[in-house]
């Protein structure tokens, strides 16, 4: 299942200055869990307590932490009375990278200066104030569990308005094979009754003859067991149990994403028996109809934990 959740903290810089923390967790759908995190290098030191965070709450989905900070707004006052507050210039970049300018420029006459904004925005020209390394990774840790409950949050309710719509699916396969179960001994006993008497008529030259006569015996045998064995009662049967086993798991609590996925499979093979089963075109088509409405289910419960 998708989801979203953000939280912010603020981080001391010493001189009075406060940068704003902002931790952002977005998770999409996978069959397998697949963790990432794009955090700034203050704030490494919090991922492995974070990847634990999510790896007992979740089992699936693809899900990215990403993490950003800049200098609070209310420290101006702070950093324009100690200019330093904010960081402190590099010379010897600033002068190894004008000196590139002016390499490029010699190269390129008609290329662009770089602007004031771009200078200070390069690698290594700024050295910025960072902090107690301590005080980054608390302040990760809460952002990050902050923005995962709120992720999980709203995962759960996704995963309420999929199980009605599975719920739904399930509802359509009963009406089915209510439809048709009851129809099934007549399709049988019509279709014995059919081939029956096509093999009848192949050996009517023979019943006269004592042989003849044991041989129809034995083909009328024959029929019976094989009407035994194209009978999907035991078919239905399983249906029926698995679907019940689909809605139990739905109303549930706790994660139902591997038990759905079984129920799933053992419901495709039930919808297949009967699809191979068939001695009609209504059964053939109920069991077409089953199959289209089990994979759909499967689609889904793919994405749910």
């Amino acid at each position: 299942m998708t989801g979203y959740g953000s939280a912010s903290r603020q981080v001391s810089l010493g001189a009075g200055v406060v940068a704003d923390l902002q931790v952002e967790c977005r998770a999409v759908n996978s069959r397998f869990l697949d963790l990432g995190f794009r955090l700034p290098d203050e704030c490494r030191g919090a991922e492995p307590a974070l990847r634990e965070a999510v790896t007992q709450q979740l089992s699936r989905g693809k899900v990215e932490f990403r993490a950003a900070w800049r200098v609070n707004a209310a420290a101006a006052g702070a950093a324009k009375a100690n200019p330093h507050a904010l960081g402190a210039l590099n010379s010897d970049r600033l002068t190894a990278l004008h000196t590139l300018q002016e390499q490029a420029q010699h190269v390129f006459p008609t290329a662009e200066a770089l602007r004031m904004s771009d200078i200070l925005r390069w690698p290594g020209i700024v050295s910025e104030p960072r902090g107690e390394e301590e005080g980054w990774i608390a302040a990760t840790l809460e952002a990050g569990r902050a923005a995962l409950a709120v992720l999980m949050e709203s995962r759960h309710s996704e995963g309420k308005a999929l199980s009605v719509v599975l719920g739904n699916i399930t509802s359509k396969m009963r009406e089915i094979v209510k439809t048709i179960e009851p129809q099934v001994p007549q399709y049988v006993a019509q279709y014995q009754e059919k081939l029956t008497a096509r093999l009848a008529e192949a050996l009517a030259s023979q019943e006269q003859s004592k042989g003849g006569i044991e041989l129809m015996e034995r083909i009328r045998q024959e029929v019976v067991l094989y009407a035994v064995r194209i009978d999907v009662a035991e078919e239905f049967a399983r249906l029926k149990t698995h679907l019940q086993a689909v809605d139990t798991a739905l109303t549930g609590k706790g994660p139902v994403g591997k038990r759905l996925d079984f129920l799933m499979q053992e419901l495709n093979r039930e919808a297949n028996t009967l699809s191979s089963k068939s001695v009609s075109e209504e059964c053939t088509q109920a069991a077409l109809e089953l199959k289209l409405l089990i994979e759909q289910m499967r689609e889904q419960v793919q994405n749910l934990e």
